[in-house]
Protein backbone atom coordinates (compact mmCIF):
# COMPACT_ATOMS: atom_id res chain seq x y z
CA UNK A 1 0.00 0.00 0.00
CA UNK A 2 0.85 3.47 -0.66
CA UNK A 3 -0.54 6.67 1.22
CA UNK A 4 -0.28 10.18 -0.07
CA UNK A 5 -0.53 12.25 2.76
CA UNK A 6 0.41 15.47 3.95
CA UNK A 7 1.48 15.62 8.08
CA UNK A 8 -1.37 18.37 8.84
CA UNK A 9 -4.00 17.21 6.68
CA UNK A 10 -6.50 16.19 9.30
CA UNK A 11 -7.72 13.59 6.52
CA UNK A 12 -4.33 12.00 5.89
CA UNK A 13 -4.42 11.83 10.07
CA UNK A 14 -7.41 9.85 9.99
CA UNK A 15 -6.27 7.38 7.23
CA UNK A 16 -2.34 6.79 9.42
CA UNK A 17 -4.84 6.28 12.32
CA UNK A 18 -6.36 3.36 10.96
CA UNK A 19 -3.26 2.11 9.47
CA UNK A 20 -1.61 2.23 12.72
CA UNK A 21 -4.20 0.90 14.50
CA UNK A 22 -4.57 -1.97 12.02
CA UNK A 23 -1.30 -2.88 12.31
CA UNK A 24 -1.29 -2.11 8.18
CA UNK A 25 2.66 -1.51 6.08
CA UNK A 26 2.37 0.86 4.05
CA UNK A 27 4.52 3.12 1.60
CA UNK A 28 4.54 7.04 2.89
CA UNK A 29 4.43 9.71 0.03
CA UNK A 30 4.46 13.09 0.82
CA UNK A 31 2.34 15.92 -0.58
CA UNK A 32 3.10 19.03 0.61
CA UNK A 33 -0.20 21.28 0.39
CA UNK A 34 0.92 24.94 1.47
CA UNK A 35 3.93 24.27 -1.40
CA UNK A 36 0.99 22.83 -3.62
CA UNK A 37 2.30 19.47 -4.87
CA UNK A 38 -1.27 18.42 -5.10
CA UNK A 39 -1.61 20.43 -7.53
CA UNK A 40 1.04 19.53 -10.14
CA UNK A 41 -0.62 17.40 -13.16
CA UNK A 42 1.18 13.85 -12.10
CA UNK A 43 -0.90 13.85 -8.45
CA UNK A 44 -3.96 15.19 -10.34
CA UNK A 45 -3.62 11.76 -12.45
CA UNK A 46 -3.71 10.25 -8.74
CA UNK A 47 -6.34 12.15 -7.43
CA UNK A 48 -8.65 14.32 -9.71
CA UNK A 49 -9.78 15.90 -6.77
CA UNK A 50 -6.24 17.04 -5.82
CA UNK A 51 -6.96 16.06 -2.53
CA UNK A 52 -4.75 14.18 -0.19
CA UNK A 53 -5.10 11.34 1.01
CA UNK A 54 -5.22 8.81 -1.55
CA UNK A 55 -4.39 5.09 -0.94
CA UNK A 56 -2.99 3.00 -3.76
CA UNK A 57 -3.80 -0.84 -3.07
CA UNK A 58 -2.42 -3.10 -5.99
CA UNK A 59 -2.42 -0.70 -8.58
CA UNK A 60 -5.93 0.86 -7.62
CA UNK A 61 -5.95 4.26 -5.85
CA UNK A 62 -8.79 4.98 -3.39
CA UNK A 63 -9.57 8.96 -2.20
CA UNK A 64 -11.40 10.21 0.35
CA UNK A 65 -11.19 10.02 3.67
CA UNK A 66 -14.05 8.01 4.99
CA UNK A 67 -13.95 5.98 2.33
CA UNK A 68 -10.51 4.63 2.91
CA UNK A 69 -10.99 3.74 6.03
CA UNK A 70 -14.42 1.66 5.37
CA UNK A 71 -12.37 -0.27 2.85
CA UNK A 72 -9.69 -1.07 5.08
CA UNK A 73 -12.26 -2.09 8.07
CA UNK A 74 -13.69 -4.26 5.36
CA UNK A 75 -10.47 -6.17 3.86
CA UNK A 76 -8.43 -5.81 7.13
CA UNK A 77 -10.93 -6.50 9.67
CA UNK A 78 -9.28 -6.75 12.94
CA UNK A 79 -9.29 -4.60 15.26
CA UNK A 80 -12.56 -3.37 13.82
CA UNK A 81 -13.64 0.41 12.92
CA UNK A 82 -17.22 -0.35 13.45
CA UNK A 83 -19.38 -2.39 15.01
CA UNK A 84 -20.93 -5.33 13.36
CA UNK A 85 -24.69 -3.96 15.26
CA UNK A 86 -26.66 -2.07 12.42
CA UNK A 87 -27.44 0.98 15.48
CA UNK A 88 -24.51 0.69 16.92
CA UNK A 89 -22.77 1.25 13.64
CA UNK A 90 -24.70 3.64 12.97
CA UNK A 91 -23.75 6.01 15.50
CA UNK A 92 -20.42 5.28 14.95
CA UNK A 93 -20.79 6.72 11.49
CA UNK A 94 -22.75 9.98 12.48
CA UNK A 95 -20.24 10.83 15.07
CA UNK A 96 -17.59 10.51 12.71
CA UNK A 97 -19.64 12.59 9.91
CA UNK A 98 -20.14 15.04 12.84
CA UNK A 99 -16.64 15.76 12.31
CA UNK A 100 -15.72 15.09 9.01
CA UNK A 101 -18.82 16.75 7.43
CA UNK A 102 -19.61 19.41 9.46
CA UNK A 103 -16.58 20.65 11.31
CA UNK A 104 -13.74 19.98 9.03
CA UNK A 105 -14.96 21.24 5.60
CA UNK A 106 -15.21 24.75 7.33
CA UNK A 107 -11.89 24.55 8.82
CA UNK A 108 -9.45 23.08 6.22
CA UNK A 109 -6.61 24.36 4.73
CA UNK A 110 -7.78 25.48 1.37
CA UNK A 111 -10.96 27.24 2.83
CA UNK A 112 -8.91 29.45 5.54
CA UNK A 113 -6.73 30.31 2.43
CA UNK A 114 -9.51 31.56 0.62
CA UNK A 115 -10.53 33.58 3.16
CA UNK A 116 -7.51 34.83 3.72
CA UNK A 117 -6.19 35.59 0.16
CA UNK A 118 -9.52 35.62 -2.03
CA UNK A 119 -11.80 36.88 0.83
CA UNK A 120 -9.30 39.80 2.23
CA UNK A 121 -9.97 38.34 5.58
CA UNK A 122 -7.07 39.23 8.20
CA UNK A 123 -5.59 36.09 10.40
CA UNK A 124 -7.90 38.00 13.72
CA UNK A 125 -10.95 37.38 11.45
CA UNK A 126 -10.02 33.95 10.00
CA UNK A 127 -9.20 32.44 13.56
CA UNK A 128 -12.54 33.94 14.69
CA UNK A 129 -14.54 31.96 12.01
CA UNK A 130 -11.84 28.62 13.08
CA UNK A 131 -12.79 28.71 16.27
CA UNK A 132 -16.59 29.78 16.00
CA UNK A 133 -17.33 26.84 13.82
CA UNK A 134 -14.64 24.22 15.57
CA UNK A 135 -16.17 25.16 18.99
CA UNK A 136 -19.97 24.90 17.63
CA UNK A 137 -19.62 21.99 16.20
CA UNK A 138 -17.69 20.54 19.36
CA UNK A 139 -20.34 21.38 21.35
CA UNK A 140 -22.46 19.55 19.11
CA UNK A 141 -20.33 16.49 19.34
CA UNK A 142 -20.53 16.55 23.12
CA UNK A 143 -23.76 16.64 23.48
CA UNK A 144 -24.17 13.54 20.73
CA UNK A 145 -21.78 11.56 22.81
CA UNK A 146 -23.72 12.99 26.35
CA UNK A 147 -26.84 11.13 24.47
CA UNK A 148 -24.94 8.22 23.93
CA UNK A 149 -23.61 7.83 27.10
CA UNK A 150 -27.06 8.65 28.95
CA UNK A 151 -27.71 5.32 26.27
CA UNK A 152 -25.27 3.02 28.02
CA UNK A 153 -26.28 3.72 31.52
CA UNK A 154 -29.65 3.44 30.53
CA UNK A 155 -28.73 -0.51 29.16
CA UNK A 156 -26.42 -0.85 32.35
CA UNK A 157 -23.70 -0.72 30.57
CA UNK A 158 -20.27 1.07 31.21
CA UNK A 159 -19.35 4.23 30.13
CA UNK A 160 -17.44 4.51 26.87
CA UNK A 161 -13.42 4.73 27.54
CA UNK A 162 -13.24 5.98 23.62
CA UNK A 163 -16.03 7.81 21.66
CA UNK A 164 -17.88 4.84 21.23
CA UNK A 165 -17.12 1.95 23.30
CA UNK A 166 -13.49 0.41 25.20
CA UNK A 167 -12.00 0.49 21.62
CA UNK A 168 -11.08 2.83 19.21
CA UNK A 169 -13.39 3.05 15.90
CA UNK A 170 -13.68 5.52 12.72
CA UNK A 171 -15.48 8.27 14.95
CA UNK A 172 -12.02 8.30 16.75
CA UNK A 173 -10.10 8.44 14.05
CA UNK A 174 -12.38 11.75 12.73
CA UNK A 175 -11.95 13.36 16.37
CA UNK A 176 -8.10 12.83 17.29
CA UNK A 177 -7.23 14.95 14.29
CA UNK A 178 -9.73 17.57 14.66
CA UNK A 179 -8.40 18.13 18.23
CA UNK A 180 -5.05 18.61 17.39
CA UNK A 181 -5.78 21.29 15.36
CA UNK A 182 -8.22 22.81 17.74
CA UNK A 183 -5.30 22.64 19.97
CA UNK A 184 -2.64 24.49 17.22
CA UNK A 185 -5.28 27.19 16.55
CA UNK A 186 -6.00 27.55 20.54
CA UNK A 187 -9.52 26.94 20.30
CA UNK A 188 -11.25 26.88 23.44
CA UNK A 189 -11.81 23.05 24.43
CA UNK A 190 -12.89 23.41 28.04
CA UNK A 191 -16.46 22.30 29.02
CA UNK A 192 -16.28 18.86 26.49
CA UNK A 193 -15.08 16.28 29.13
CA UNK A 194 -16.69 13.20 27.41
CA UNK A 195 -14.69 14.79 23.55
CA UNK A 196 -11.36 15.21 25.58
CA UNK A 197 -11.33 11.83 27.21
CA UNK A 198 -11.97 10.08 23.98
CA UNK A 199 -8.90 12.03 22.67
CA UNK A 200 -6.73 11.30 25.77
CA UNK A 201 -7.91 7.69 25.91
CA UNK A 202 -6.51 7.52 21.92
CA UNK A 203 -3.42 9.59 22.62
CA UNK A 204 -2.35 6.90 24.90
CA UNK A 205 -2.21 4.21 22.13
CA UNK A 206 1.32 3.33 21.01
CA UNK A 207 -0.98 3.31 17.66
CA UNK A 208 -1.98 6.57 17.81
CA UNK A 209 1.06 7.72 18.89
CA UNK A 210 2.92 7.03 15.87
CA UNK A 211 0.06 8.56 13.34
CA UNK A 212 1.11 11.77 14.86
CA UNK A 213 2.11 14.10 12.72
CA UNK A 214 5.08 14.95 14.40
CA UNK A 215 6.08 11.03 13.64
CA UNK A 216 5.52 12.02 9.48
CA UNK A 217 8.90 11.72 7.60
CA UNK A 218 7.39 15.31 6.08
CA UNK A 219 6.68 16.63 9.45
CA UNK A 220 8.14 20.57 9.71
CA UNK A 221 11.20 20.21 12.34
Amino acid sequence: MKLYNYFRSSASYRVRMALELKGLDYDYVPVHLVRREQLAPAYAAVSPQQLVPALEVDGQVLTQSMAIIEFLDENHPQPPLLPADPWTRARVRALAQAVACEIHPLNNLRVLAYLVHDMEMDDTAKNQWYHHWVRTGLEGLEGMLAQDSARRETAGLPASRFCFGDSPTLADCCLVPQIFNAQRFQVDLAGLPRTMAAFEACMALPAVQRAHPSQCPDAAP
